[in-house]
């Protein structure tokens, strides 16, 4: 049912979607978000079609003074898509995607999410770094930078990003790239929720027919041993190998610790290439084998399902210290839900060779971004997951950077992990740009980077 209270009939016949009001159905669907944690209510939800009905909800919200969220794929762990008594603009229906398998391009509406992106781009034999779950949003995971399995090859997911179409906070639209507002552009690939609603991403696309994927699963209590092991085995592996260091248990509840291997070349080469992983012995299973990049983005889609409670917390690592093993072991032992996960996710090659200030998405010279993953199902058990993630993440401090990825910041971060996120020159560079194109800072329910007063 459209919103027909007093003042709003007039913008419904605007809208080719639907403005959504509190108590019809499609309003409670689209105001739920992965994280079951989060349970706002909006005043109302734009329901968008395209990128006219965007410009159309964000005039909306400046005569009617609410304040705007903005929905992709509702992914994010903090939440930021829903808020009590504002605006949402839903962009989950705006699904087009299309491939140049020429010009090696793809170009995808913001609704799209990952699992979706892939299917299209795998038709012509193509991918490009995307998130590491199928049901993740692809507008909110490029603006914050996008860490994948294929960084090292190719870069992070805004390193392949060549133009967007972006509605600005006056309800107007740009294109920005390389060519036209580089400066724009330059702030969105990693800050780009603060900056205004891109309707459009229009990526460069690469050959991968096959990959050569799955996990190594052993005994939780060798997990410090593994670790060693891999500080001395991965220096100086090719770009095609990434590495997820993971501590999890079985559906069974068995305590184990993971390495996931993505290898994103020829599978011939990529069974010489992990030879040596395969060498520290005593596996309880080895699920390697012959993947396409489809089921690779699924593989951990299970132990993340749409709706459970999820709180995090990270850091980016710059070493495997045998320290931070033994705090990372000590505190997967004391998780009080199973569902739980700490994951370490290798970064290097391709992503470490971009220039630190082609873009706002900053820490590409570490080795490790760290995720200390709380999830659990009953809202009785909130205390006791959330205080078990921030006790391990204290307890990595002395072993971490201080440096943070966006996309994995929740809700309750302080403005100095913002700040951290960006590093100090790059933060300052984005709080002049966002005082140009959002002097009042209407898209400010985000992780802020406020305009200077």
């Amino acid at each position: 049912m459209a919103d027909t209270r007093p003042g709003f009939t007039h913008w419904d016949r605007q809208f080719e979607g639907r403005l959504l009001s509190p108590g019809t159905d499609e309003y409670e669907s689209s105001r739920r978000l992965w994280n079951g944690m989060v349970d706002k209510k909006p005043a109302l939800i734009a329901r968008c079609m395209s990128s006219s009905d965007v410009r159309t909800a964000v005039k909306l919200a400046r005569a009617q003074d609410l304040a705007v969220s903005v929905r992709g794929g509702g992914h994010g762990v903090a939440g930021t898509a829903v808020a009590d008594g504002g605006l949402m603009i839903d962009l989950s229906q705006m699904k087009r995607v299309s491939v140049d398998p020429a010009a090696r391009e793809a170009t995808a509406d913001p609704g799209v999410l990952w699992g979706e992106f892939d299917r299209a781009t795998q038709a012509h034999g193509l991918a490009t770094t995307g998130g590491q779950v199928s049901h993740t949003g692809l507008a909110g995971l490029t603006l914050g930078g996008g860490l994948g399995y294929l960084m090292g090859k190719h870069g992070s997911t805004c390193d392949n990003l060549l133009s967007v179409d972006i509605v600005t906070s006056d309800g107007e639209m740009l294109t920005a790239g390389t060519d036209q507002n580089p400066e724009l552009f330059w702030a969105i690939r990693g800050a780009g929720a603060n900056f205004g609603i891109v309707t459009s991403f229009r990526y460069r696309v690469h050959p991968l027919p096959e990959t050569l994927s799955g996990m190594l699963l052993y005994p939780r209590e060798r997990a410090p041993e593994l670790i060693a092991f891999l500080r001395e085995v991965l220096a100086g592996s090719p770009d095609e190998l990434y590495t997820t260091i993971g501590f999890l248990n079985s559906p069974e509840g068995v305590p184990l610790v993971a390495l996931l291997i993505v290898y994103s070349g020829e599978v011939s080469e990529g069974q010489r290439v992990i030879e040596p992983l395969r060498q520290f012995g005593g596996a309880a299973a080895d699920l390697v084998r012959p993947m396409p990049y489809p089921e690779v983005q699924s593989m951990l889609d299970h132990a993340v399902p749409i709706g459970d409670r999820y709180y995090w917390k990270s850091n980016f690592v710059d070493y495997l210290t045998p320290g931070l093993a033994a705090c990372l072991t000590q505190g997967a032992s004391a998780m009080p839900s199973p569902h739980s996960m700490i994951l370490l996710f290798e970064m290097k090659g391709a992503i470490r060779r971009v220039p630190k200030h082609a873009m706002a998405f900053d820490h590409r010279d570490v080795g490790f971004e760290l995720s200390i993953i709380a999830h659990w199902s009953d809202p009785a058990a909130d205390a006791a997951n959330i205080q078990w993630a921030r006790d391990v993440w204290r307890s990595v401090q002395p072993f971490v950077s201080s440096a943070v990825y966006a996309n994995h910041m929740d809700a309750d971060e302080s403005g100095s992990r913002i700040r951290d996120a960006y590093g100090a020159e790059k933060y300052d560079k984005l709080v002049a740009l966002k005082t140009k194109y959002d002097p009042d800072n209407f898209f400010r329910l985000n992780h802020n980077i406020a305009p200077a007063a």
